[in-house]
C-alpha cells in the first residue's frame, strides 16, 4: 500500500513566517516598518475570515495593517478613489483588494488602479507582464507558495514534467510561468482539453486549481507524482458541509509520492507570501530614486 508524503503547508508557512519577522525586525532598526492596506467590501462571511487572517498573521510579524470595511452597496467611484489615496500615501507599502466585490464594481479595473510597486498580490498587468518575462516583481501568492512546497520536496526542478489543472489568473497561468523559471517542461490542461487524464498521467508535478471538488482521482495520477492541491470547495454532507481540494485526496494518495492536503496544504501559504510581497515592496520602494518613508 502506497503511503504518500503528507506536505505540511502550516509549517512550511510557519518558515516563512519566522523569515518574513527576521526581516521586519531588521527593518524596524531603521525605524521602518511594512505597511499594508486591506480593503474589503460588503460582508461575505469567507471575506471576512480572510481578512481577519491576514490581519493576524500581519501582527505575529510586525507588519501594520490598516483595514478599510467599505458597505456593499458602495460605488465603484469611491473604491477607485481610496485607492488613489492609498496609492500616494507614502506609509502604505502594499495595498489588498479582498476578492470577490459586489457586481457593481469591475475587478479588473480595481486591480489596475493599484500602483503596481504596492500591489502585494501581484495581480497587476505590469507584474504579470514580469513575470512572464522571468523578471523581478511582486508574483502571485498562491503560485510562489506552491512551488516553495516544490522546492522542498523536490529540490531542483530542472527537467520535470509539470501539468497545470486550470488556466485562471490568479493561479494557472502564473503558477505555468513560475514553472517554466524553475525550468520544467509545462503542460497547462483546461475545459477544452482533450484526454485531461491521460495528459496529466504523464506529470511528475501535477497543480490542481480548476475549482471543481475531487475531480483528479488516481486515475489521473502515474506512480510517483508529487501532487499540489489548490483548490478550496466546500461540500454538502448528511448534516454538516466540508472543505475539500480539486484532488480525490484519498485516492490520489494510492499513486502520489507527496500530496498536499486540504485545508492545511497550499492555504497557509498564500498568506505568508502575501506577507513577504509586503516586505519585499517596502524594500523595492526604498531603493527607489528620491525615496523616503512616512516614520
Amino acid at each position: 500500500m502506497n503511503t504518500p508524503r503528507i506536505i505540511d503547508g502550516k509549517l512550511a508557512a510557519r518558515e516563512v513566517l519566522a523569515a518574513v519577522k527576521h526581516e521586519v525586525e531588521v527593518l524596524s532598526a531603521e525605524g521602518l516598518q511594512p505597511c499594508l492596506a486591506v480593503v474589503l467590501v460588503g460582508n461575505d462571511p469567507a471575506s471576512r475570515v480572510y481578512v481577519r487572517n491576514k490581519v493576524e498573521r500581519c501582527a505575529e510579524v510586525g507588519i501594520c495593517s490598516i483595514e478599510h470595511l467599505l458597505p456593499a452597496e458602495i460605488d465603484q467611484a469611491t473604491v477607485l478613489a481610496l485607492i488613489a489615496d492609498l496609492n500616494a500615501d507614502p506609509r502604505v507599502n502594499g495595498i489588498l483588494v479582498q476578492m470577490p466585490l459586489p457586481k457593481q464594481i469591475d475587478e479588473a479595473a480595481v486591480i489596475q488602479a493599484i500602483d503596481p510597486r504596492k500591489d502585494v498580490d501581484g495581480f497587476h498587468r505590469e507584474n504579470v507582464g514580469a513575470l512572464t518575462l522571468g523578471q523581478p516583481a511582486l508574483y502571485p501568492c498562491t503560485p510562489s507558495g506552491c512551488l516553495y512546497l516544490l522546492n522542498q520536496v523536490l529540490g531542483d526542478l530542472s527537467g520535470k514534467h509539470a501539468v497545470v489543472v486550470g488556466r485562471s489568473n490568479i493561479v494557472g497561468k502564473p503558477m505555468a510561468a513560475l514553472l517554466l523559471q524553475a525550468n520544467c517542461t509545462v503542460t497547462v490542461l483546461h475545459s477544452r482539453s482533450v484526454d485531461a487524464p491521460r495528459l496529466c498521467r504523464e506529470a511528475d508535478i501535477v497543480i490542481a486549481a480548476v475549482g471543481r471538488p475531487q475531480l483528479i482521482t488516481a486515475d489521473w495520477l502515474k506512480e510517483g507524482a508529487v501532487v499540489i492541491d489548490v483548490g478550496i470547495n466546500r461540500i454538502a454532507e448528511a448534516d454538516r458541509t466540508r472543505l475539500v481540494g480539486d484532488v480525490d485526496f484519498a485516492s490520489a494518495s494510492q499513486k502520489a509520492a507527496a500530496i498536499t492536503p486540504v485545508p492545511g496544504g497550499v492555504g497557509p501559504m498564500t498568506i505568508a507570501f502575501l506577507l513577504q510581497n509586503t516586505v519585499r515592496a517596502l524594500r523595492q520602494q526604498l531603493s527607489e530614486p528620491g525615496a523616503h518613508h512616512a516614520l
